[in-house]
């Protein structure tokens, strides 16, 4: 069985690290398999916000899209469609490194590129980008409480 450390604080105070929790457990008689970091290499991922969307003028399945961390505006080549302005996503700004996961098995370094004429400082993620799901139909839509500029790892919880 898999136990969320989150949702074990929900029912009791854990002020030990996952590591500690599961030596106690295993001391106590309990069979712990081992402890799994979900949000690793989801560090340096942040939750931003869509503020404008205009058609990428030299491709008809690309979108330009202006977001913002809270501190910084980008300019993002996507090609998803499922998002709008306004909407809160997940971000991985230049020098992000993505786990590897179903979409990228090696993981991938995000860098400035120049796609189809069209400058992109970062990369608006999918579940499947960055190891948090197998399949996607767009990018990640986060809850409109999220708080922009806010670690992904922390708003979500892993």
């Amino acid at each position: 069985m898999i136990i969320s450390v989150n949702w074990l604080k929900e029912y009791v105070r854990v002020d030990i690290t996952p590591e500690e929790l599961a030596d106690r457990l295993t001391m106590a008689g309990l069979e712990v398999e081992g402890v799994e970091h979900r949000g690793k290499g989801l560090e340096n991922i942040v939750v931003a916000q869509i503020l404008g969307m205009r058609p990428h003028p030299d491709a008809t399945k690309l979108s330009l899209c202006d977001v913002t961390d809270g501190e910084k505006s980008y300019n993002i080549v996507c090609g998803a469609s499922n998002m709008k302005t306004g909407d809160k996503v997940a971000l991985a700004r230049i020098g992000t490194e993505l786990p590897p996961g179903p979409k990228f098995p090696e993981g991938m370094t995000i860098k400035k590129a120049k796609i189809r004429g069209e400058v992109s400082e970062g990369m608006l993620c999918a579940e499947n980008e960055i190891g948090l799901g197998e399949e996607s139909d767009g990018i990640m839509i986060l809850p409109a409480s999220s708080s922009v500029g806010a670690r992904l790892i922390d708003e979500l919880g892993l």
